[in-house]
């Protein structure tokens, strides 16, 4: 397969690429502006919207009571209103949503708004929400073994806490839509999401108008991060609601505050842990009990949860688990997809229970994680067996590959002989399955159109985020098809065009939209090989297209592409065909909390060395080294790129990013001063990855596994890096597992009695 670069790298870097906010608006369009609530729970008491409504240049303020259809967007459960009624469950809920001539308008009116709110009591913490009974929904469990009875057997067994926080998704481009009016009642969202068909469906819910009424179309996003698979929703049903009532363009684009005030960030988790081993060191029980704060409705909530349980052995095998998750009620912003979906906080608490156990043991971490690796044909808690297992592969070829021991070594000598700097290291392995845990959303459709010039369009239900899916997209087309680069383009994500998709998400979206155009394209290129073959009198089998030619028995002919095309054309032969791909073999039952959920999992090891500065309590990382499981990478230029960002990610919310709301429910850390991403200075001196040599996976496109989220993963390595170089200074410091480890939190631990 021929590799490629990004194919958005020329115009990104020119500034060309076009986001929602860059489209050319009509003459007519309106601007709107959301009015939020300023309190986290209450009673509605009144709303004044006299003064507003009296501002030039205002058209109209909407409220629920303008909704034709239901003022409901939930989307896996129906808990989450458009517009607040008589109550408000979190600050920064929508009220009402202003429509005016200029943005500047629509913000000055929404400062002449008065509410009176009766306050009710607020609940900012899972933990209080447990208490107080206050869930989304029914726990959930995952059981295998027996672990009370494997307790009895154990030869250590310790428990602890830890709190994973949450993280902003801080997307370049902010939330938003620009809803256009269309013939006969039809609108057109141009929308910044993940989600086209969920925004389609909701909005036609709320409009109360049929599915083919709503046409979403997008170009591309200035990121996502799962940031906007459900929480794009809202802002474009808003759009859509004012448009059926004005028949005029309204176009929102949140700014940065109010984005980071209304959005769901990724759940924080309380968590509970029971580690019970033998003296080999073999993990012989685990229990774990997980308390995620939903926020105030259920959003994505319940299937990041079951994500959780689904990861929460990470990549050890363990004979007797029991693993339940509480999706805790509380009142802030509903906390919603982040990359990694809920597996990164589950890995993070067994990281963090091997860290206590070996600590409680006086043993280095890494023995305990080596001595418990995944095998072929070992079990999962949710009764899948493990097949194609790289665990031990990539531990010991990261092991090997980068002198592992050498580099113990030199951090004890370094130890020794500095007494204000301390260096640690840690490995983490990963397990991550790949595909969608609800069994339904695995499938995707793609259209593809040869045009009779030789010009092929492909339209598919991928939504390019900057994770590279439409130069993926693109290979897929050329190596079958047989043609240059230069003749593919990738359309927008339409609904009109593939309908009925599942979100770019759950790091799915090449495997399923590629083997969807990997179907269409062989599917036309079928019946192409007939036409040549006829063409040039030679039999089907020993035709091939190769290089905008057609080639017997391998070696090139006089006919063109575009010749073949051409006759194509005049014998009626179809050159458009709709492909429809759907996982197979994945299943699995929730009666029975036991299946077969995902097509694989990709593995890999990460190194990661840091030195703290035991003085001022600050860090840098030194390297992360990586051996990572590609499978047979269809683009290792893309995916090494993805491996770094996710990395960069996972150690921000390791070590720097703190979201922090007040006890009033209030977001405290609502800018980029008081809410800290890595920065150039934060990111690793060096980042080396080295793929791991495999067979790769028949599910994953052309073997090429998934990358977007599994990398994210190896940055809870870091977290485990300080801490080590924190014990290696503070030998009286007891271990805690509570991220982010700022370096706050880091100088009080350096300094603890």
């Amino acid at each position: 397969m021929k590799t490629m670069h990004n194919i958005d790298s020329y115009t990104h870097v020119r500034g060309e690429s076009l986001f929602v906010d860059d489209i050319i608006t009509r003459q007519d369009t309106l601007f709107g502006l959301v009015f939020d609530a300023p309190k986290a729970h209450g009673k509605i008491k009144s709303v004044n919207y006299r003064k507003a409504e009296a501002l030039e240049g205002i058209v109209k303020i909407f409220t629920y009571e303008d909704i034709i259809g239901e003022n409901q967007i939930g989307g896996i459960l129906p808990d989450e209103p458009l517009w607040a009624e008589d109550e408000v469950h979190f600050w920064g809920q929508p009220i009402a949503f202003i429509v005016a001539e200029s943005e500047t308008i629509a913000k000055k009116a929404r400062q002449l708004i008065d509410i009176e709110i009766e306050e009710l009591p607020v609940i900012t913490t899972a933990k209080e929400a447990k208490t107080k009974g206050s869930f989304i929904n029914a726990p959930r469990s995952f059981s295998l073994g027996n672990t009370e009875e494997a307790f009895n057997n154990c030869d250590y067994m310790l428990e602890g806490e830890t709190f994973s926080n949450g993280q902003e998704h801080l997307y370049l481009e902010t939330q938003g839509c620009y809803a256009i009016p269309q013939e006969n009642g039809s609108i057109k969202l141009i929308s910044s999401t993940q989600g086209p068909t969920a925004i389609q469906k909701i909005a036609a819910r709320v409009l109360g108008v049929p599915m083919h009424k709503i046409e979403v179309d997008v170009t591309r996003l200035g990121g996502g991060f799962g940031g906007k698979e459900d929480q794009a929703t809202p802002w474009a049903v808003m759009t859509a609601v004012a448009v059926q009532h004005l028949g005029k363009p309204v176009k929102y684009i949140l700014n940065r505050h109010d984005d980071l005030r209304m959005t769901g960030k990724r759940h924080p988790y309380s968590s509970f842990f029971k580690i019970g081993l033998n003296k080999e060191l073999k993990i012989i029980a685990f229990e774990a009990e997980f308390l995620q704060n939903s926020g105030a409705a259920a959003d994505l909530s319940p299937a990041i949860a079951e994500r959780t349980l689904f990861h929460a052995t990470n990549s050890y095998f363990v004979p007797n688990v029991k693993t339940s998750v509480y999706s805790c009620k509380t009142n802030l912003p509903p906390n919603t997809a982040f990359r990694g979906f809920g597996g990164p906080q589950g890995m993070f608490v067994i990281e963090s229970a091997i860290a206590a156990a070996a600590d409680h043991i006086g043993v280095d971490k890494r023995l305990i994680q080596e001595a418990n690796l995944l095998a072929e044909n070992d079990e999962f808690s949710y009764g899948q067996i493990a097949t194609q297992v790289e665990a031990e592969s990539t531990w010991f070829s990261a092991k090997n590959t980068f002198k592992l021991e050498t580099l113990e070594q030199e951090i004890i000598a370094f130890n020794e002989n500095n007494e204000l700097f301390k260096k640690g290291i840690s490995l983490m392995p990963i397990a991550f399955g790949i595909s969608f845990t609800n069994t339904p959303m695995n499938h995707a459709r793609a259209l593809v159109h040869i045009y009779q010039d030789g010009s092929v369009g492909v339209s598919t239900g991928a939504v390019e985020m900057g994770q590279s899916v439409n130069t993926k997209m693109l290979q897929v087309a050329q190596d079958i098809l047989g043609i240059s680069a230069a003749k593919v383009k990738l359309e927008t994500t339409n609904t009109t065009r593939v309908a009925n998709t599942s979100p770019s998400a759950a790091s799915s979206t090449a495997d399923l939209n590629g083997k969807a155009v990997q179907m269409a394209c062989n599917a036309l290129l079928d019946r192409l090989t007939k036409v040549a073959a006829e063409m040039i009198e030679e039999d089907v089998t020993t035709i091939t297209i190769q290089n905008d030619r057609v080639h017997i028995h391998g070696k090139e002919s006089k006919l063109s592409w575009e010749d073949l095309i051409a006759q194509a054309m005049l014998e009626r032969v179809a050159l458009s065909e709709n492909a429809h791909y759907a996982t197979p073999i994945i299943n699995f039952d929730k009666t029975k909390e036991k299946g077969h959920p995902f097509a694989y999992h990709v593995y890999g090891t990460a190194i990661t060395t840091v030195t703290v500065d035991c003085m001022r309590g600050i860090y840098e990382i030194d390297a992360v080294k990586i051996v990572h499981d590609f499978g047979k990478s269809m683009n290792i230029g893309i995916d090494l790129g993805q491996v770094e960002g996710a990395l960069a990610q996972g150690i921000g919310w390791m070590t720097l990013e703190e979201i922090a709301y007040g006890n009033d429910g209030r977001l405290l850390s609502n800018a980029l001063s008081t809410y800290k991403v890595p920065d150039i200075f934060s990111a690793p001196r060096m980042i080396e990855t080295v793929p791991l040599e495999t067979a790769g996976n028949d599910m994953a496109i052309f073997k090429s596994k998934a990358v977007g989220e599994p990398p994210l993963m190896y940055g809870i390595g870091t977290y485990f890096a300080i801490q080590q170089a924190v014990k290696a200074f503070n030998k009286k410091y007891k271990l805690k597992f509570h991220a982010p480890f700022t370096p706050e939190k880091v100088l009080m631990a350096l300094y603890e009695k």
